[in-house]
Parts: structure tokens; C-alpha cells; sequence
């Protein structure tokens, strides 16, 4: 089975594949200061209560865009897997014409995002990754991906706008009836997510432009896309499992370490 890991800035998540089958998901925070036997442990109390076995792990691909523990998440895997991972870097082999000025640029989770788009959903396309950073990406109707635009995340925002003013309370990241709000939470709610939502909806116009398809498919991930997509008229499909889904065909198409 292959167990996939996309570790990002905030949280970690990982799936367990039996060939396209997903077999489990799991979602954990991602912890800096972890030793590679603290996630070890950690990984195997999940497989355990899932009624799984680590052992069944014959590959580990994984997404970083934390450099700072990949060294320990290497280790982890070859402890506690026995196999040794295979990383989204320069040089893998995706299917795709990535015409990026500088590849080495390219965030692995947009490659992982990019190479499932494609191939589940078909060219040409948008994805859309609500994460810590709120990336867009655009393929082509030749299959080519072409680069795209890079926000700040939703959450990243909500804690900018608590943090860096003297009396704007904590909020909860939930989406008001009306923009035209009558508290100062249900205004900051509206400010931000309404605004984001209108974020959404221009980039994916201004894309669609460029790519000279006003019916293009747009696809949405990460864990904010099922607010904004309430409201968003931009978002066709949701799919949670993106970026996991392309580190399995990416570790289909590179084989083993």
C-alpha cells in the first residue's frame, strides 16, 4: 500500500492508498519540535486504532513545504515503515509541462495539486488550495501548467486582523447572512470571508481570461474550500483529497526511492 504525507505549515495529512482506493485519512498538526520517534509513535497509535498495520506500508511519498523536519520524517519512515520515502523535489517526474520560470520554485504541494487536477479532472483547469497560504494554479488545454497566484490564507488574515490591531476581538471563521453586519465580530466575519470570496471570484475570472475559456473547470481544496465555496460561484468542485491524490500518482509514476 502507498502512504502518502503532505505536510504543511499548519497541519499534516496523510492517507493510506490500496492501489486508487483510499483506504484511511488521517490529519495532525504539524510539530516542529517532534523527534522522529514522537511521530513514529504518534503514526502507529493511528494505524493501530484504524485497525491497520504500519507494515503494510510498501512506499511513503511525501509533500513538504517544511523543510526544517523533512530530516525527521525521513528518519520516521525508515524506522517505522522500513521503507525509504520518496520526496516531491526537482527532477521527479510529473506528466506535466510545467512552464514555471524557475521549476525549483514550485511548492511541492502545487505540483501534487497540479498533477491530480489534470489527471481526475482533465484539461484545461483551476485549482484552488486553502491552506495556510491560499495558492491558484492554472493547466492549459494542452496540459501545460502555467504558473498562477499566491495569497494569504484565510487564517493567516483572521490572525493578522486580531493580532496587529489593540481591540479587535478572536472571531470564529464562520460566514454571516449579510455583509452589512451589526456587531464587530459579525463585521470582521463579513470583511474577511465575504472578501475572500470575492477574492476567489475575480482571480478565477481574470484566469479565465488569460486562458481564453470562460468554461473552464475549477477545482477547490484545502480545509477552508467548503466555506468559501458556499458562496462562491467561481467553485464547481470540491475535493478535500487533491494534493494526497497526486502524490499517489506521483509515486506511481517514480517507482521506489
Amino acid at each position: 500500500m502507498i502512504y502518502t504525507m503532505d505536510i504543511g505549515n499548519t497541519n499534516i495529512k496523510t492517507a493510506l492508498f490500496d492501489g486508487e482506493k483510499l483506504v484511511h485519512y488521517w490529519r495532525i498538526s504539524t510539530n516542529h519540535s517532534y523527534t522522529s520517534d514522537e511521530y513514529g509513535v504518534m503514526l502507529d497509535g493511528m494505524f493501530r486504532h484504524a485497525n491497520l498495520e504500519m507494515g503494510l506500508v510498501t512506499a511513503v511519498m511525501i509533500s513538504s513545504v517544511v523543510p526544517t523536519i523533512n530530516f525527521t520524517i525521513d528518519h520516521m519512515c525508515r524506522d517505522y515503515f522500513h521503507v525509504t520515502p520518496l520526496f516531491v523535489n526537482p527532477g521527479i517526474k510529473t506528466g506535466l509541462n510545467i512552464q514555471y520560470e524557475n521549476p525549483k520554485e514550485l511548492g511541492s504541494d502545487r505540483i501534487c495539486n497540479a498533477v491530480a487536477a489534470n489527471w481526475y479532472y482533465g484539461a484545461p483547469c483551476i485549482f484552488i488550495d486553502f491552506g495556510t497560504a491560499t495558492t491558484f494554479g492554472a493547466i492549459d488545454a494542452k496540459g501545460a501548467f502555467l504558473g498562477g497566484c499566491i495569497c494569504a490564507g484565510i487564517k493567516l488574515a483572521a490572525d493578522a486582523l486580531v493580532t496587529r490591531t489593540s481591540k479587535l476581538p478572536q472571531f470564529e471563521l464562520m460566514m454571516p447572512p449579510k455583509v452589512i453586519c451589526r456587531t464587530t465580530v459579525t463585521n470582521m466575519q463579513a470583511g474577511l470571508l465575504y472578501g475572500y470570496v470575492g477574492q476567489v471570484n475575480y482571480i478565477v475570472e481574470r484566469m479565465k481570461e488569460e486562458l481564453d475559456d470562460d468554461k473552464i473547470k475549477v477545482i477547490a481544496t484545502g480545509g477552508m474550500s467548503r466555506l468559501i465555496a458556499t458562496e462562491s460561484k467561481a467553485i464547481q468542485h470540491i475535493d478535500g483529497l487533491l494534493t494526497l491524490k497526486g502524490l499517489r500518482l506521483l509515486q506511481e509514476r517514480n517507482g521506489t526511492a
